[in-house]
């Protein structure tokens, strides 16, 4: 086995040039294979971020013709330790009313929250513009939309009417910016006790929101089985973010799919290449094949040259091919940025994927250096000899 690795070493010195050229193309390979999964995962965290990072990704409801749920404290210690996949676990009070301001109105969803959970679901801290989460009663946070439409100011007061026309005066804490228009234009988010206070409800909410961990998103529709098995009650509804967001789902898989597609026919690509080569080579290294069997060595330790020297070049190509990759990642999050400076897509780089693709190149180069060296193998050196 030390003899076919040197000879295999030695073989790859000789022709230098078409070494490096190999060299090079499997690292463009492996670069390309770990750019464009970089570049897909990174798309769909960003999707799935954008689209229910900062939302309830299972959510129970109730189907009782009030539409609140009563003694609910209970049930947020219940489904909290049914599955260990659930992070965090809210109760929310939403409520449709009119803003009347000025002589103006229009409609908000008024969205009563414990400050724990627009932190930990929404996120809300951190997107809040001026101001600051409403502490006292009456206190609520406007979307920067509104804000703008009709001049408000931290300490403003409007009015509120409730669907059975009573209304409320209700002083602005602050303003947020969720990053999408029809939200910054229609909610209007307040404490918990403040929104129950208003809308008369007493100690009800009208769901219970969760988030799972980043890594068991897509177990949602597991986890709600879970939970609907847990609690046996036909009057609460269940719903996950799978089922509110179908056509996303689609697109996620989608992407997934073209980008296995395109990692498998680089691959290939990259087999057929390293396969074609090392042919030539056993028919350019025939004559040394050739004497060395004349010499004694074996079948076995002839197809070993081969083997070899598709691993070192396996080897080799993962690694070069594992810098490219970085270095294309590097580049392509400098200078792909948007107006505000931020990444266009931003990448996701994980080693274990990384790891992955250098060890499938490994693999793919010890398969495509099979049939050279099987075809080393079946040399009859005596006619090699004669014929040169």
């Amino acid at each position: 086995m030390k003899l076919s690795l040197q000879i295999a070493t030695r073989f790859l010195r000789s022709t230098l040039v078409q070494t490096i050229i190999i060299i090079l193309g499997i690292g463009i390979g492996v670069s390309v294979q770990i750019f464009i999964g970089s570049l897909i995962t990174g798309l769909q965290k960003s999707l799935i971020e954008t689209t229910i990072g900062n939302s309830s990704q299972i959510t129970i409801s109730t189907e009782a013709d009030s539409g609140l749920i009563a003694d609910y404290k209970p049930l947020l210690t219940q489904v909290a330790s049914d599955d260990s996949r659930i992070e965090f676990v809210g109760p929310a009070l939403d409520n449709a009313a009119f803003l009347s301001f000025d002589g103006k109105s229009q409609s908000l969803l008024v969205r009563g929250f414990e400050q724990g959970s627009a932190d930990h679901i929404y996120n809300l801290s951190d997107y809040i513009t001026e101001g600051s989460f409403p502490a006292a009663e009456n206190e609520v946070l406007l979307g920067k939309t509104l804000q703008e439409k009709y001049g408000f100011k931290v300490g403003d007061h409007f009015e509120l009417i409730a669907p059975d026309k009573s209304t409320s005066t209700c002083v602005i804490s602050g303003f947020f910016d969720l990053k999408v228009a029809a939200v910054n234009n229609s909610w209007c988010v307040t404490s918990l006790s403040n929104a129950q206070s208003i809308f008369g409800t007493g100690d009800k909410i009208s769901s219970i929101e969760m988030q799972l961990y980043d890594d068991q998103v897509f177990a949602a529709d597991e986890v709600m089985a879970n939970i609907t098995t847990a609690l046996k009650n036909d009057s609460l509804h269940l719903t996950n973010w799978k089922i509110q967001n179908e056509s996303l789902l689609s697109g996620l898989q989608g992407q997934s799919i073209s980008s296995l597609m395109i990692q498998v026919f680089v691959m290939i690509s990259v087999v057929l290449g390293i396969a074609s080569i090392l042919a030539i080579t056993v028919m350019q290294k025939s004559r040394q094949i050739g004497i060395l069997k004349a010499m004694g060595i074996k079948n076995g330790k002839a197809s070993l040259i081969f083997l070899f020297e598709g691993v070192i070049l396996g080897v080799f190509g993962a690694i070069v091919g594992i810098a490219l990759g970085l270095g294309l990642a590097f580049a392509f999050s400098t200078f792909a940025l948007n107006a505000d400076g931020t990444p266009v897509v931003a990448l996701y780089i994980d080693q274990n994927f990384i790891a992955l693709s250098g060890c499938i190149a490994v693999l793919a180069c010890m398969v495509a250096s099979l049939i050279p060296a099987r075809r080393s193998s079946k040399l009859n050196p005596i006619d090699i000899i004669r014929n040169n």
